[in-house]
């Protein structure tokens, strides 16, 4: 089977659609498909075709590098050309996913990310009928969390497909007595500055404690923090695997978490804000703090780190139930997909 798998979003960038769309298309070929990336951006990974150039709109409180050029149904429909399945991410976001929606026929898949913000949800529910039309061309519907599920509730029925990692690239090295880690943007929303906030609190109990930030510099120092910046897959894994503890203070916005997940891969125990994406990942393998609340954070950090016993148990089950979101086990409920969509767009 060839897949074409289009991305709306600047596949040069980086970005939590973008990582899934990549890693789908190294998955499918383990499993002896092939497929072809297709997206925006002036660069991309290896094989992709680029269709357009992208600008930067705010979006759920993120700045969003999608493509605005309306020529791109052209290129699409080049790059689809040999495709068995279409799969769309995000299809009702502009320019190049929603183009694709409109263009060849061939059987198509769909894939929901985002929490989309309450005034896109009023969006699809008051514009239920164009959108209901736009997303019948559609032969299989997919929604990456219940989260992202929710957003189209009530326009049209779908499947969750949860994202998915490599979970045999995690875990491969010793934790450092103390270690914390943050994985994330320097951006409001991704919780930063309430882990900061609590880390006085959390130094002073147990003194030997650091953390590592990951994806985020400050210019300010703080006692035991080391500030990253962006790093690469392998310094991620390598990070990871030293954490004792993993922190994912987020506020809201998530559709997922795909950060939870590897910090549960890496056999840290997981201290996560108890937003329903997080608790969608999480489950019971870990401690759930509300968000924002340092104070709350603080206790549950500093308590893991002083005991073992815990911290072990919570770090083993996180590694049981992390093999859900494997990447072959994703790989093949979307091959199934593809299938049903086959199955569909013949009937």
């Amino acid at each position: 089977m060839h897949v074409a798998i289009v991305c709306p979003y600047d596949l040069g960038k980086p970005g939590g659609v973008q990582d899934q769309v990549i890693r789908l298309a190294g998955w499918l070929e383990r499993a002896g498909h092939s497929s072809t990336v297709i997206g925006p951006g002036s660069e991309g990974p290896p094989g992709a075709v680029l269709v357009a150039g992208t600008s930067v709109v705010k979006a759920n409180a993120a700045a969003t590098p999608i493509a605005i050029d309306p020529r791109v149904r052209s290129r699409i429909n080049e790059a689809i050309r040999d495709a068995d399945v279409v799969h769309i991410h995000e299809p009702l976001m502009p320019t190049v996913s929603l183009t694709a929606t409109r263009i060849g026929d061939r059987p198509t898949v769909g894939t929901f990310h985002a929490d989309a913000p309450r005034w896109a949800r009023k969006g699809y529910s008051s514009l239920s009928p164009i959108v209901r039309k736009v997303l019948g061309r559609l032969d299989v519907v997919t929604a990456v969390s219940p989260v992202a599920r929710s957003a189209i509730a009530g326009v049209i029925d779908a499947r969750v497909i949860s994202n998915g990692i490599d979970i045999d690239a995690y875990g491969n090295g010793d934790p450092v007595p103390g270690r914390v880690a943050f994985l994330g943007r320097d951006d409001p929303r991704k919780g930063l500055d309430v882990l900061l906030e609590a880390w006085p609190e959390i130094l002073g109990a147990h003194d030997a404690a650091s953390l590592h930030v990951m994806g985020a510099s400050r210019d300010s120092e703080m006692d035991g923090v080391t500030f990253l910046g962006p790093v690469g897959n392998d310094e991620k894994y390598t990070q990871l695997a030293q954490a004792e503890v993993f922190v994912a203070p987020n506020l809201r916005g998530e559709s997922f978490g795909i950060i939870v997940a590897e910090g549960m891969a890496s056999g840290c125990a997981v201290v996560a804000s108890g937003i329903p994406a997080f608790l969608h990942v999480l489950g019971d393998s870990g401690e759930i703090v509300a968000p924002g609340d340092s104070e709350h954070l603080a206790g549950a950090v500093r308590r893991l780190l002083v005991d073992d016993p815990r911290r072990r148990d919570l770090a083993r089950r996180a590694s049981e139930r992390v093999a859900m979101f494997d990447g072959a086990r994703i790989t093949d409920e979307y091959i199934a997909a593809y299938a049903d969509a086959v199955t569909a767009h013949r009937s």
